[in-house]
């Protein structure tokens, strides 16, 4: 999948894929609106709905409600580097959910594969592309189409 990256203005970021558009900021102490999460914050925020989406794809099948169930998910970071040193998710499930399950409940979000690619990190490549000044041109895009 592709992602296209675009910078709208101040501190903001924008990522396009698909049909999608995730727009991301920096709050005003960084420099920016606070207008949107920061990228960090969307990163965060895909490992609580990962593990969500498994929990969900666990109950449906079998019939357990999901509607009072809620997953609370809080990092601890290292005092020196201010890094990520832990990311904690506690599933809440109400006194009515079967306890048996409960466990299965935890297997099941750690099958996240936002969580497995932590685990294993793909490498990360990056260069610098030098684009065509005319292709680079909407003007010229509707130029051309014409």
């Amino acid at each position: 999948m592709e992602m296209v990256i675009r910078f709208p203005g101040g501190q903001r970021v924008d990522v396009e894929f698909g049909d999608f558009l995730v727009r991301t900021d920096q709050p005003p102490k960084a420099g920016g609106e606070g207008l949107a999460p920061t990228p960090f914050d969307v990163f965060l925020a895909s490992i609580g709905a990962c593990a969500g989406t498994y929990v969900q794809a666990f109950c449906r099948p079998r019939g357990l409600p999901t509607e009072d169930l809620r997953i609370v998910q809080s990092v601890e970071r290292d005092a020196a580097t201010h890094l990520v040193r832990r990311i904690h998710l506690e599933i809440h499930v109400p006194a009515s959910f079967p306890e048996k399950y409960r466990p299965a409940l935890i297997r099941a979000a750690e099958q996240c594969t936002v969580k497995k690619h932590l685990e294993a990190p793909p490498e990360i490549v990056l260069t610098t592309l030098v684009d065509d000044e005319d292709k680079a041109d909407p003007a010229h895009d509707r130029a051309v189409g014409e």
